[in-house]
């Protein structure tokens, strides 16, 4: 017998749909249950303790989910099951898988959340499949950390780390780790052997709170990007996104309104640190990252720029300016991707 908690925050996976809207519903972690109970022979051999927290489509939710979420698990003492299970919305899937992989990096038990890319009463949904994925994987493997099942279409099930999935391809609701490197795969109840390979612990964990900054500031960029339409007022720290090269735009040939240099340096001024993300760390970068580098920009290596947020965000809520640093540096949930020549993580 294995005791799962299962953990319910509503998204498409607890959704229907009526008169051509999707909204949560009351009825919807239930009808996961009892799909469970008709197409896994061996449910009896599961005890699941279910709790809701919250009821929400994912792309409503705020740090302030992230908060009320851990604190709803901490208070089951997760410690006392085999394994965990979050069901979850797709739209800020990889924002939460990177939440609760860095929140609960000591924790000694799988954690996985599990989504559905259609409402699970359509007959494409894949929900169930990914639920069996995350209850087969509580019953054969013996790994640590946060997973997340996710059968893309046409393909098996990929299990992937949660500090390294990546948001849903545009106009897809296809996922995949960066790098398109999952932990392993799962198919016909069997999973592979893993593809990466996860180092021990270390010894020291962090003591951290469900405490995620409020005044984080995440960049986008794109061509035409003007940096004078940024209020930095209130503004603990600077998030920009990088082009998939590990640029952004240095050049002040059309005008320094246009270019991320001006506004590094307006932001030096008021005391705001600006972070860089993703980027590969290797011997050769481009010129014009060598130039926000040189500006005083700090870039996080080999982060996604979805765990480079959720980082920050935890860091700037757990620490003052050493342990910022500290935190940051620190591979502690197999968050960091290894350079070419390794996939040692």
């Amino acid at each position: 017998m294995k005791n799962v908690l299962l953990v319910f925050t509503g998204g498409t996976i607890g959704s229907e749909a009526s008169c051509g809207t999707i909204a949560t519903s009351a009825n919807a972690p239930y009808r996961l249950l009892q799909l469970f109970e008709r197409q896994y022979p061996e449910h009896s051999q599961i005890d699941f303790t279910t709790i809701r927290p919250v009821q929400i489509l994912s792309e409503n939710i705020t740090p302030g989910f992230w908060e009320t979420l851990i604190k709803a698990i901490e208070a089951e003492q997760p410690e006392r099951y085999d394994g965990i299970i979050v069901t979850h919305g797709t739209d800020t899937l990889a924002y939460t898988a990177a939440a609760l992989s860095l929140y609960f990096h000591a924790l000694n038990k799988p954690m996985l959340l599990v989504s559905s890319d259609r409402p699970l009463d359509h007959p494409e949904a894949n929900g169930l499949k990914n639920f069996i994925a995350a209850v087969e994987f509580i019953r054969q493997r013996r790994e640590t950390g946060v997973f997340v099942p996710y059968q893309n279409r046409g393909e098996c099930t990929q299990i992937n780390l949660g500090s390294r999935l990546a948001s849903s391809l545009q106009l897809s609701g296809d996922f995949i780790s960066v790098q398109n490197k999952c932990y392993c795969h799962f198919e016909n109840g069997v999973f592979s052997e893993p593809l990466i390979t996860l180092k021990n612990k270390a010894a020291a964990a962090f003591d951290l709170k469900p405490d995620f900054a409020k005044r984080i500031a995440l960049i986008r960029p794109y061509p035409g990007l003007n940096y004078t339409l940024f209020n930095l007022d209130g503004i603990d720290a600077v998030l920009h996104d990088l082009y998939h090269s590990g640029t952004a735009c240095a050049s002040m040939q059309r005008g320094a309104d246009w270019s991320l240099l001006p506004f590094i340096e307006r932001c030096r001024k008021q005391g705001i640190p600006v972070y860089l993300a993703p980027s590969i760390h290797s011997d050769s970068a481009y010129e014009s990252t060598r130039e926000l580098l040189e500006q005083g920009a700090e870039m996080l290596w080999n982060l996604s720029l979805e765990c480079a947020y959720v980082k920050l965000l935890l860091a700037y809520g757990n620490f003052s300016e050493g342990g910022i640093t500290s935190f940051i540096e620190r591979n502690i949930a197999g968050e960091h991707v290894a350079c070419a020549k390794s996939n040692s993580i």
